[in-house]
């Protein structure tokens, strides 16, 4: 630790971000993997400026986020967590203004995150979503958490800032129309069948009403084939269907609230 500096106020608690491994590819580009090393002894947070938190279960991406915020003069990353439980502990002790989450974390999802921390908070962080890939459940899900956004991990790096920046004000990265439908969707009532299916049966749901195989799915998820067709036999055994095309149509009757076709009596 340094000795007294003067400068900004420091807000308690803030960690130190030390010799942080980034990827220099980070911010657009999508060539990546160049690494270097960025060293920050004391980071000092300026009052004023917007605090950032960031949830995501990969070191290497919390690094490059945070290397990419802190060079904004305006932005400050005052903590980070890989994983649900981390962040649940450490969000309330920082309160930051935003919280970038990662959709996906090994004990639960960044989702569920976000409706409990902005439950438990007041006032409560803006959320900001980021995914590897598109999920409507997963965006309706947002929507309903109170999310301020939904962000594909291959936004921009002025883009990320600029959605932090948004949600810090206030503001909402997701379109009106998409809410309306996420509103909508809760009005439908609800089906017992798919409430029993798991975050990543509802996924791969989705994709085989878009016709996927099981192979492609595994491509879109990074799954092994083989446990792909054991998610499909689960999800098939909970919805009460023998095919995969009725499967296909029901995914497809959820989108049109009212034609969901009947099982065939399995549960």
């Amino acid at each position: 630790m340094p000795g007294d500096r003067s400068g900004p106020a420091r807000r308690p608690d803030t960690p130190h971000v030390e010799d942080l491994a980034v990827p220099y590819g980070l911010g657009g580009s999508r060539s990546g993997g160049i690494l270097g090393t960025f060293t920050s002894v004391d980071e000092e947070v300026v009052v004023g400026s917007i605090s950032v938190f960031l949830v995501d279960d990969h070191e290497i991406v919390r690094r490059g986020v945070a290397h990419l915020l802190d060079r904004e003069d305006d932005v400050t990353v005052v903590g980070e967590a890989a994983s649900a439980a981390e962040a649940l502990a450490r969000i309330p002790a920082v309160r930051p203004d935003v919280a970038v989450l990662d959709v996906r974390l090994p004990d639960g999802e960044g989702i569920g995150v976000c409706r409990d921390i902005r439950s438990l908070l007041d006032p409560p962080p803006a959320c900001l979503i980021l995914t590897s890939f598109s999920d409507d459940q997963a965006l309706f899900g947002a929507v309903v958490a109170g999310a301020a956004g939904y962000l594909l991990k291959d936004v921009a790096g002025a883009g990320l800032v600029a959605a932090v920046r948004t949600a810090a004000a206030g503001g909402s990265l997701i379109d009106p129309e998409t809410a309306a439908r996420a509103v909508e969707r809760l009005r439908t009532p609800s089906d017992p069948r798919y409430d029993s299916l798991s975050p990543q049966e509802r996924r791969i749901l989705d994709l085989i009403a878009l016709g996927l195989t099981n192979r492609q799915i595994g491509d879109e998820l990074f799954l092994a084939e083989k446990t792909v067709k054991n998610y499909v036999s689960s999800l098939l055994h909970k919805l009460g269907f023998a095919r995969r095309t009725e499967a296909a149509v029901y995914a497809a009757g959820r989108r049109r609230p009212g034609q969901l076709p009947p099982t065939d009596g399995r549960h």
